[in-house]
């Protein structure tokens, strides 16, 4: 785990002991600080009986501690704990910035920070990937993977590569990212905010926490995160706030397998700049985008049968995350619904010229089923495998079918992983049986 002297003797609450609560004390306890600890779920707590002090931070005075570390998962704008620990005049930060602060203990390093609405996990993995291909020593963490307190400390040389969502930054006040980029801000989460110029402040907060000199790229399609990257750019040197460079990369695209549609094109261009400013070359570059595998459930390649792609996009939640990957494919069989975040799929509208035909279940059904109906064929499914035995029976050579709901799962699955994982079953159960074609998975 990480540890460092700067928390010895301290005295910190700790609010939520998930993984990365637990991960957070666990290294504070090897610091030698001493830790309160409180999570409204016994287990935990029975966990750490007699190493910590278990006590609900609400029912104990505050003063005297030197930080309340809580997980993101806590509404700093709704949760009454919040106002307490402020009139007592106590930090309240998360594992992330608890990390900043260690840095200064671990060996010769670099960090690599990327945030946005839609394409962190993609492109933090792809980071990661290029340096681990490149033979730098590399973990990731943040918002994917281990808690980053729980990771072994890197040698020296070692770039740590962190996504982080807006309210780990919420919680952060001190991690000046050597790279750091932002790949876009849509509305989203907005319950935690007074409203979206609110939560594009909060993701600008990672770049404003960089110093003038340290580098940052932008995705640059959409107009906050435009705004962001110009008021950057003033206060920065020439070339240290760059928009990503697409046109560069975009011939490039058909060598990345994993990487296909507009928006893993901006993915991919913003991977590149962040190594390239720690020292990769464009050799390495290449053959890094070449060889990523991809994440389960964005963009997943589960098979092809009978020379029909299966793409597992379950991670794509809301519309503005659906509509790239319909850009990806020019013959699409499109599985989509849910439980709807928006009344309309707008953002999908520019690119149903590549459905081939549409397959809609869940909640949304209904309404997607009307939404769609004046512009491709729909074929209305109440339930997941319904609208995949269609597909297989309807979709021919050559042709793709995605799923990329544009919804929540939770109507009928427990997450996305779950829906995604419940959709690669379902192929390989009714699809591969009659397989002519070769499977990738």
């Amino acid at each position: 785990m990480i540890t460092s002297r700067a928390f010895a003797d301290k005295t910190y609450c700790v609010l939520g002991l998930a993984r990365s609560g637990m991960a957070t004390v666990e290294a504070l306890l090897a610091s030698g600080a001493r830790v309160t600890a409180w999570d409204r779920r016994p287990e935990p707590c029975e966990q750490l009986a007699g190493r910590v002090t278990i006590a609900d931070p609400m029912e104990i005075a505050l003063e005297g501690f030197d930080a309340l570390v809580v997980s993101p998962g806590v509404p700093l704008n709704t949760h009454p704990l919040v106002p307490r620990a402020r009139a007592a005049g106590l930090p309240v930060i998360g594992d992330i910035e608890l990390f900043a602060q260690a840095r200064a203990d671990l060996p010769e390093h670099k960090v690599v920070g990327i945030t946005g609405t839609n394409g962190k996990s993609t492109t933090t993995a792809l980071v990661h990937h290029l340096f681990e291909s490149a033979g730098v020593p590399t973990e990731m963490g943040g918002n994917i993977g281990l808690p980053i307190m729980a990771q072994e400390p890197l040698s020296a040389g070692g770039v740590y590569v962190l996504e982080l969502s807006s309210y780990q930054i919420d919680l952060t006040f001190s991690l000046a990212c050597e790279a750091a980029a932002l790949i876009n801000i849509t509305p989203d989460h907005l319950d935690r905010y007074e409203g979206f110029a609110a939560y594009a402040a909060s993701k600008a907060r990672l770049l404003a926490m960089q110093e003038a000199e340290q580098f940052a790229v932008f995705g640059c399609a959409d107009e906050p995160t435009l705004a962001v990257q110009r008021a950057e750019q003033v206060r920065r040197a020439p070339g240290r706030a760059v928009c990503a460079d697409l046109a560069a990369l975009s011939s490039k695209q058909t060598d990345w397998p994993s990487l296909q549609g507009p928006h893993n094109l901006q993915n991919a261009a913003i991977a590149a700049a962040l190594v390239a400013e720690l020292g990769l070359t464009e050799e390495q570059i290449a053959k890094g985008l070449a060889s990523f595998a991809g994440l389960p459930h964005r963009m997943e390649r589960i098979g092809t049968y009978n020379d029909v792609l299966w793409v597992n996009d379950s991670k794509a939640t809301n519309p503005a995350s659906t509509a790239p990957a319909l850009a990806a494919f020019p013959r699409i069989h499109w599985i989509c619904g849910g439980l709807p975040k928006d009344d309309n799929l707008d953002d999908c509208l520019p690119y149903l010229g590549n459905v081939a035909a549409a397959y809609t279940f869940g909640e949304a059904g209904e309404m997607f089923t009307r939404l769609l109906g004046s512009h491709v064929p729909v074929e209305p499914c109440e339930m997941l495998c319904e609208a995949v035995r269609r597909a297989c029976d309807k979709a021919v050579a050559g042709e793709v079918v995605l799923l990329s709901p544009a919804c929540a799962s939770f109507d009928q699955f427990r997450d996305y992983e779950a829906r995604g994982d419940a959709f690669r079953e379902l192929v390989r159960e009714l699809c591969a049986g009659a397989e002519t074609g070769s499977d990738e998975a």
